[in-house]
């Protein structure tokens, strides 16, 4: 059978909700963004502020602003990353500084971190990739002594629990979700700021709407208070529209299934993929919460086949499939800014040599999954 990369799962109640506004009346950020926020803050356990965004990308642009990132500033990233995690630096004028990823967990080194420090480091920004979470005891320490923020790219990771507690609850500066359309849950596209100080979420508050110093969704709603506003600061675009955050609402209801589903699947893959000459991907410490975002697998130094192979064997059996990701020390605008090369990054450029990501979603079927190891299995044996 044809297997997707990918295939979207909603339900009746979500279309619903996305049509109850479209027959509002009002579109736009309101009533729906708002509960989004209460609702995701309560999802996470509370003692947390919520920001809704309209991409993870925003997000993490906010938070950087608030971080007060600028020109002459250095934020250390992990270079097995999308672009968008090093790009909210370069906008606000300040240096990306890319380091190494751990072989087993591919999130950030906290050893290659602390060499990467200088004079001019202001953020460190660990991404928990795939859905596992980084090693944020090691990063906090560091950031600790040497007077550093920390600003989680949570992109892969909701509704992931690391060290005992969920993904945006360890009081970093903050944390950064996203509802892209491929995510663990979806707002078509969105992101979620998560923290826990007051002062940093009025700032992304300000800063996502154009610099308006108060509720700027109220200034259509015949309120003086509203209306009558000031601009303090030259702002962006980055609100979720009311549309999109009643499709998220939705989703987050059933973001718990859904990981159950998700990992119920990498489960499967994990018995079917263990004897075969392949490095799977990490799983949770006891008692933490994998979200299962992507599930990237390893051919062996010594397998019978590259990676060519393998995906034309996939191909070929109707299987979608995808590579997470190009490190970015090879991407054209990063490697020549910084004079990049494979050299300074060994693991990264070594995992990109060999990796490939199956399907993983949420509504994939047990059958999809194991005809997806099959073809694995198939290739290499």
């Amino acid at each position: 059978m044809a297997v997707p990369y990918f295939r979207l799962n909603l339900v009746g109640a979500e279309t619903q909700a996305v049509l109850r506004v479209l027959e509002s009346g009002w579109l736009t950020s309101g009533s729906e963004c708002a509960a989004f926020e209460r609702e995701f803050a309560e999802a996470l356990g509370g003692g947390v502020h919520a920001i809704a965004v309209n991409s993870a990308t925003a997000g993490l642009h906010l938070a950087l602003e608030a971080a007060g990132v600028g020109p002459g500033d250095e934020v250390i990233v992990p270079d097995l990353t999308f672009t968008a995690t090093a790009e909210v630096v370069r906008y606000l004028g300040a240096e990306a500084v890319f380091v190494d990823v751990l072989p087993h967990s591919l999130c950030i080194d906290p050893e290659e971190v602390k060499r990467a420090i200088t004079p001019r480091t202001k953020v460190i920004m660990p991404v928990h990739f795939g859905g596992l979470g980084a090693d944020l005891a090691a990063l906090q320490s560091i950031a600790s002594e040497q007077g550093l923020l920390i600003v989680e790219d949570a992109a892969h990771s909701f509704p992931a629990s690391h060290q005992g507690l969920p993904i945006g609850c360890h009081g970093t500066f903050a944390t950064v979700f996203s509802f892209y359309a491929n995510k663990t849950i979806t707002t078509g596209e969105g992101g979620m700021i998560v923290t826990a100080d007051e002062s940093v979420a009025q700032r992304c508050r300000i800063m996502r709407l154009h610099g308006i110093d108060r509720d700027a969704f109220r200034r259509f709603q015949g309120d003086s208070a509203a209306w009558n506003y000031d601009v303090v600061a030259p702002g962006f675009k980055y609100n979720l529209t009311d549309i999109a955050a009643a499709l998220g609402r939705g989703q987050l209801s059933r973001a718990s299934d859904m990981q159950q589903n998700r990992a119920a699947i990498a489960n499967i893959y994990n018995t079917m993929l263990a004897d075969l000459p392949l490095e799977l991907p990490a799983e949770a410490e006891d008692g933490d919460t994998h979200a299962w975002h992507i599930y990237p697998i390893r051919l062996a130094h010594n397998a019978p086949i590259d990676r060519a192979a393998l995906e034309a064997a996939l191909t070929g059996a109707g299987i979608g499939y995808s590579v997470h990701y190009t490190p970015l020390h090879r991407m054209s605008y990063w490697r020549e800014r910084y004079n990049l090369s494979d050299d300074r990054f060994p693991v990264t450029s070594d995992y990109f040599s060999r990796c490939l990501s199956l399907p993983l979603f949420s509504d994939q079927t047990e059958g999809e999954a194991r005809e997806v190891a099959s073809v694995v299995r198939n290739a290499l044996t």
